[in-house]
């Protein structure tokens, strides 16, 4: 049987890149039909976005590590969500010190130097329960065989029924 190890740091970041950069695009998309009633659902973000959330995310998946047996997943959540909030602000000064920062919540309520706004804590919050509950866990599940050969078949013996074939 072929030796599966888990995946690398580099490829979990680059999941959660690509995973946070996707759910960007689908945040601003459903935001501008609830707000503007726009059925072309015109989704944006910025490539900052790639580095922003593989990185976040990357970190998050350490503290679920240290965190997960110790308090109660609720609490994790907030913590995980207030790093969400240090994270966009950190990040969003630096990009604003360039003219790069891609978003402004200026125009909201509850914002704090249009870097960060209280009217996201929910969303964040449920943002956090996901990429803990399912694409943390089930990244950190994913392995990878170095010894299979690209093109063949390869992985678990087949199934039939649900159950392992014992030919």
């Amino acid at each position: 049987m072929a030796s599966a190890e888990p995946l690398t740091a580099l490829s979990r970041w680059y999941l959660y890149a690509i995973h946070g950069y996707f759910c960007e695009v689908m945040f601003t998309a459903a935001w501008e039909f609830v707000v503007n009633f726009n059925w072309k659902f015109p989704g944006v973000t910025s490539v900052w976005a790639l580095f922003i959330y593989g990185t976040s995310i990357l970190i998050v998946e350490r503290m679920y590590l240290r965190l997960r047996g110790r308090c109660p997943l609720l609490v994790r959540c907030l913590i995980y969500t207030l790093w969400t909030y240090l994270w966009e602000f950190t990040t969003g000064f630096i990009l604003r010190q360039f003219n790069a920062c891609p978003w402004d919540y200026s125009q909201f309520d509850f914002d704090f130097m249009g870097l960060i706004t209280l009217e996201y804590a929910v969303p964040w919050f449920c943002g956090a329960l996901i990429m803990e509950q399912f694409i943390i866990r089930n990244t950190l599940r994913l392995r990878f065989d170095k010894d299979a050969e690209p093109g063949e078949p390869g992985g678990p013996p087949a199934l039939a029924n649900g159950h392992v074939k014992t030919d």
